[in-house]
C-alpha cells in the first residue's frame, strides 16, 4: 500500500489540544486513508498506536468528525474544542529524544528532482519539529535548547531525497530482481475488525478512542508473517530515528531518506527521449567531515564512502516492466586503513600518519567483505593517490594498502581475487589518455534489460553488473570526481549500446552527450565536495583535460580558501550536528554532554572498548556463504535462488496497487503543464546544441569551438564518414580530442594536482581566442545567421503573413494530392534524391 504515501498533501495532523495528535495519511486520489494516534500525555516515552483499517474518503471524514465531536469541550467552557489542524506535511522523518520529551520531525516541503519508471524522487526543501508533550507534563531541562541547535544545524533541505514507492538505498539492479510476496492488509484478513465494528468500539468512550485494537497482531507480528523489503541502512540517514516506531505502524508511514545527490538530464536523440540519472548515496557508517573522519573504524566503515549509480532509461516507456533500462554502479571511499591527520596545527597539508598497526589487514578485512556482500567479485581498486614525492606524503597510505590487499588475496580463490590499480593521476595529468585506456579495460558491463555481444554474467533476471571499482585518493574529492567520470563516460556509452541508441559502445569528447554527461557529474562532485571538505570542486574535469580556461584558476585560488576555512572553523561543529542526527551520541543526565567530550572516538569505534566475544579469522576473512554464489553479490542471492527453484508469481517490488498513470498525470484533478513537468532538470542536450542552421542535431555528434565561441562540426569530413553519421545518430568521425589529450611531452612533477587545491599553473597553456590558439579573422565574416522571425511584421497587434514562392504552392498542391491518392509521376530529380538517401543510409 505504498501509494497511501504519495506525494500530494498525503497528510496532515489534527490534534486534541492537551491529549493526543491524529496523523492522517492519504494517496494522491485521496482514496485510501490511514490514521496514527501519538498520546501527548507522556512527558519522556513515545507512546504511537496505528489504525491498521484502511479508510475511504467518506470514512474518514465521518471518522474525524466524531473525533471533533467527541472532543468539544462543554458549553460555557473556555478554551478550544475538538480538534484543529497543526501542520500538513509530506512525510515522517523520524522523532528523536535529548533530555526531555520526544520531537517529531516532518517533511512540510518538497521537490520533485528525477522519475524512475514513473516512481518519483523527491528533494526535501523544508522541514519542521514538533514538540509532542504537552505543556501542562512538559519537564524541562536546562541544556535541552542547544541539543535542539545542534540538531537543526543538519540541513535537511540541503541535499536529503527520498520516494515514497522506490528504494533509493538500493541500486536499480537489486529492486528490478528482488521478488517480494504479495503484502495482505489486515483489515482485509477475518482478525481486522470492520469500519462499522471500530466505530460502534470507539462510541463508547468519550475521547472516541479508535485505537481499542490490542487483539490485533503488532506491526513486528506483521513483518515475521510476510516479507517486506529492508531497506540498506548503510546509505538511510534516519534509519536510527525510525527505529523506535519501525516495529509499531505500518511501513506506509515510514520514509526513508538518503544523503548525497540525485540528478537528472534529458538526452534528446533524434526525437526519442533517454533519461540520465545519476543518484550519489553517502554512507551513514562512519560518517562526518574532511580532516575529522579518514580511513576507516574498527568496523570497515570507511570515511566518505559513496556509492554513485548512473541510470539510463528510454523515458518514452514509463513501465519497469515493459521500458528499457541501464544501470551502473561505482564506489569512492577513504583508504581502508587505520590513519588520521594532525590538525592540532592547522596547516593546507597536515602530515598523514598510521594510528594503528594492522599487520593482518584486520580492518581492511572487514570493509572488501562488506562489498563482496553487495557487489560480488571482482572488487576493482583504483588508487589516484602519488607515488613520487620529493617528500613522503600520500605515499604512506600506498604503501600499507597494496600490502593489506596482497596478504588477503592470498586466501581467496583466483578467479575472484581482489585488483589492484595504481594510477598517479598527478604524474599522468598530461596523458589523461592513458586513463581512459585503463577504464576501457576495467569497465564491467552494467545491468541492462536486453543485450547483445557485450558479455558479463547472466542469471535469471538478465544480465547483472557483478563486482564493483572502487576509486580513492587522499580525500576523495577532485582526482575520485574526474576518474569516476571517466569510468562512467565509457560505462555509458555500454549502456547506450546495450539499449539499442548506438552502434558502438563508444563515446567522444566534445558531443553534446558527453558534456551534458560532464554537466551532471561536476553537479555530482560539487555537492559532494560541499559535505565532505565544505567547498565546490577545486580541480575539474577541464583542468586534467588542460582545456580550462585562464579565469578558472581564481576561482581555485577560492575554493581552495573556502575548503581551508571550513576545515579550520567549521568542521568541528558539523561533525557534532552529524553525531547527533545520526545518533552515534544519544544524550543522556548521566554522561557527559556532546560539546563536553574531548573526541568522539569511540563514538565511532565502538568494538574498541569492548571485549570480542569471537575473534575474527585473518585467513577466513569473509563472511560464511560469501564465496559460494561469486561472482554474483550475496545480498541478490535469495531472489534469484527462490526465482529458479519455486514456482511463484513475480509481484512488482514496488507495489502493484500503483497506479503509474494515475498518480503522475492526475486525472481526477484540474492540472497544469508546469505542475505535470516540474522535474527540477539540471540541463537538457538542446542547451549544448549549436543555434546555427545546417547543423547535425546527433547529440553524438563531435564538435568544437571556434574563435566566435559558436559550436561547429568536428574538422573530418570524409564521405565515409558522413555516410556513417547518416546511418546512426551515434557514429561520429573519430575525433582528435582523446588524443589531443595527450602531450609531446610527458612532465611527472609530483607537484601538478593535488586535493587540498595545490596547482602548478604553468601546465595549463593560456587560449584567448580558442582551444587550439589559432585565429581565424575570415570565419566570423563568413559565418551565416538564421533570422528570428520570417515575419515581416509580428507583434500582439498584427501579423503579415511571409511571401511564399512558387515552389512553395507547388510542393503544397503536391502534398495535398498525394493525401487524396493522386500522385504524381516522380521527376528525373526526384528519383536520384532519393536514390542517394538509400545508399546513404543503408548501404
Amino acid at each position: 500500500m505504498k501509494s497511501l504515501k504519495n506525494a500530494q498533501n498525503p497528510l496532515f495532523f489534527s490534534c486534541n489540544k492537551f491529549k493526543r495528535y491524529f496523523l492522517v495519511g492519504s494517496n494522491l486520489a485521496k482514496t485510501k486513508h490511514r490514521v496514527l494516534k501519538i498520546d501527548r500525555t507522556e512527558p519522556r516515552d513515545l507512546v504511537i498506536i496505528d489504525d491498521k483499517h484502511v479508510y475511504n474518503q467518506q470514512d474518514v471524514q465521518e471518522l474525524l468528525g466524531r473525533l471533533d465531536q467527541g472532543n468539544r469541550t462543554k458549553i460555557g467552557q473556555k478554551g478550544s474544542s475538538g480538534l484543529s489542524r497543526a501542520v500538513t506535511a509530506f512525510g515522517i522523518v523520524g522523532f528523536v529524544r535529548f533530555l526531555e520529551g520526544y520531537y517529531m520531525v516532518l517533511i512540510t516541503k518538497h521537490r520533485k528532482m528525477a522519475d524512475i519508471g514513473g516512481h518519483s524522487i523527491y528533494k526535501i526543501e523544508d522541514t519542521t519539529m514538533i514538540y509532542i508533550p504537552n505543556d501542562s507534563v512538559r519537564v524541562t531541562h536546562p541544556d535541552e535548547a542547544r541539543y535542539v541547535r545542534i540538531f537543526q544545524s543538519v540541513d535537511l533541505s540541503s541535499n536529503f531525497y527520498f520516494s515514497y514507492s522506490y528504494d533509493l538505498s538500493h541500486s536499480l539492479q537489486y529492486n528490478l530482481t528482488l521478488l517480494q510476496r504479495p503484502f495482505e492488509l489486515w483489515s482485509s484478513s477475518a482478525a481486522a475488525p470492520s469500519a462499522e465494528e471500530e466505530v460502534h468500539t470507539a462510541s463508547k468512550h468519550d475521547s472516541f478512542d479508535i485505537f481499542e485494537d490490542e487483539g490485533l497482531p503488532t506491526q513486528g507480528e506483521m513483518m515475521k508473517l510476510f516479507h517486506v523489503n529492508e531497506p540498506y541502512y548503510k546509505y538511510v540517514w534516519n534509519g536510527k530515528l525510525l527505529e523506535r516506531v519501525k516495529d509499531i505502524v505500518h511501513h506506509d508511514w515510514l520514509t526513508y531518506i538518503i544523503y548525497g545527490f540525485c540528478g537528472q538530464s534529458k538526452l534528446l536523440i533524434f526525437g526519442r527521449p533517454v533519461l540520465i540519472t545519476l543518484i550519489a548515496r553517502r554512507s551513514s557508517k562512519f560518517a562526518g567531515t574532511r580532516f575529522l573522519k579518514r580511513g576507516a573504524n574498527c568496523e570497515g566503515d570507511v570515511a566518505n564512502e559513496v556509492e554513485t549509480e548512473q541510470i539510463i532509461h528510454d523515458a518514452s516507456v514509463m513501465s519497469f516492466t515493459a521500458g528499457s533500462y541501464s544501470s551502473y554502479v561505482q564506489v569512492r571511499g577513504s583508504v581502508p586503513l587505520y590513519w588520521s591527520q594532525d590538525i592540532s596545527t592547522m596547516m593546507p597539508k597536515p602530515p598523514i600518519r598510521l594510528d594503528q598497526a594492522d599487520p593482518y589487514a584486520h580492518v581492511a578485512a572487514l570493509h572488501f567483505d562488506q562489498m563482496l556482500q553487495r557487489f560480488g567479485s571482482p572488487i576493482i581498486i583504483l588508487n589516484l593517490v602519488k607515488k613520487r614525492e620529493k617528500r613522503k606524503h600520500e605515499k604512506i597510505l600506498s604503501e600499507e594498502l597494496y600490502p593489506a590487499v596482497t596478504n588477503l588475496n592470498q586466501f581467496l580463490p583466483p578467479e575472484h581475487c581482489i585488483d589492484y590499480i595504481a594510477w598517479d593521476m598527478a604524474r599522468y595529468t598530461k596523458r589523461l589518455a592513458r586513463l581512459l585506456n585503463l577504464v576501457k579495460m576495467i569497465t564491467r558491463p552494467t545491468y541492462i534489460s536486453r543485450w547483445g555481444d557485450l558479455g558479463g554474467h547472466i542469471t535469471f533476471n538478465g544480465r547483472v553488473q557483478t563486482g564493483v571499482l572502487r576509486t580513492n585518493c587522499v580525500d576523495c574529492l577532485d582526482r575520485t570526481n574526474t576518474a569516476q567520470f571517466m569510468v562512467g563516460k565509457c560505462a555509458l556509452a555500454y549502456q547506450l549500446y546495450a539499449l539499442g541508441m548506438i552502434d558502438k559502445p563508444k563515446l567522444q569528447f566534445d558531443t553534446d552527450c558527453v558534456r551534458l554527461f560532464e554537466e551532471l557529474y561536476e553537479d555530482h562532485g560539487d555537492t559532494l565536495s560541499l559535505q565532505y571538505g565544505g567547498s565546490q570542486l577545486v580541480h575539474r574535469v577541464k583542468t586534467y583535460r588542460k582545456i580550462a580556461p585562464w579565469t578558472q584558476h581564481s576561482k581555485d585560488i577560492m575554493q581552495t580558501l573556502s575548503r581551508y576555512y571550513s576545515n579550520a572553523f567549521s568542521d568541528a561543529d558539523r561533525q557534532d550536528a552529524i553525531n547527533l542526527f545520526l545518533q552515534v551520541f544519544q544524550p543522556s543526565e548521566s554522561k557527559p554532554h556532546l560539546w563536553e567530550l574531548p573526541t568522539d572516538f569511540y563514538l565511532h569505534q565502538k568494538n574498541t572498548m569492548a571485549l570480542p566475544q569471537e575473534r575474527r579469522s585473518y585467513t577466513l576473512w569473509w563472511t560464511s556463504g560469501v564465496l559460494t554464489y561469486l561472482p554474483v553479490p550475496y545480498d541478490e542471492v535469495p531472489c534469484e535462488e527462490t526465482m529458479k527453484t519455486v514456482k511463484v508469481r513475480r509481484v512488482n517490488r514496488f507495489n502493484e496497487e500503483i497506479d503509474t498513470y494515475t498518480e503522475f498525470f492526475r486525472p481526477f484533478e484540474l492540472t497544469s503543464f508546469d505542475e505535470t513537468f516540474c522535474i527540477a532538470m539540471t540541463n537538457s542536450a538542446w542547451v549544448f546544441m549549436p543555434k546555427t542552421v545546417g547543423v547535425d542535431p546527433s547529440p553524438f555528434t563531435v564538435r568544437k569551438p571556434d574563435e566566435t565561441g559558436k559550436s561547429v562540426l568536428g574538422s573530418k569530413s570524409s564521405k565515409e564518414e558522413t555516410v556513417l553519421q547518416r546511418k546512426t545518430a551515434a557514429s561520429a568521425p573519430p575525433p582528435p580530442s582523446e588524443e589531443a589529450i595527450s602531450s609531446s611531452s610527458e612532465d611527472d612533477s609530483e607537484e601538478d594536482r593535488d586535493d587540498d587545491g595545490s596547482v602548478s599553473q604553468r601546465s595549463t597553456p593560456i587560449k584567448l581566442l580558442t582551444d587550439s590558439g589559432e585565429s581565424n579573422p575570415s570565419s566570423s565574416s563568413s559565418s551565416s545567421r538564421a533570422p528570428v522571425s520570417i515575419f515581416s511584421e509580428d507583434s500582439v497587434y498584427a501579423v503579415s503573413p511571409p511571401q511564399s514562392s512558387a515552389d512553395t504552392h507547388e510542393a503544397l498542391e503536391s502534398h495535398v494530392l498525394t493525401g487524396q491518392g493522386q500522385a504524381r509521376v516522380l521527376c528525373r530529380e526526384d528519383v536520384l534524391m532519393y536514390r542517394e538517401y538509400v545508399k546513404n543510409r543503408y548501404m
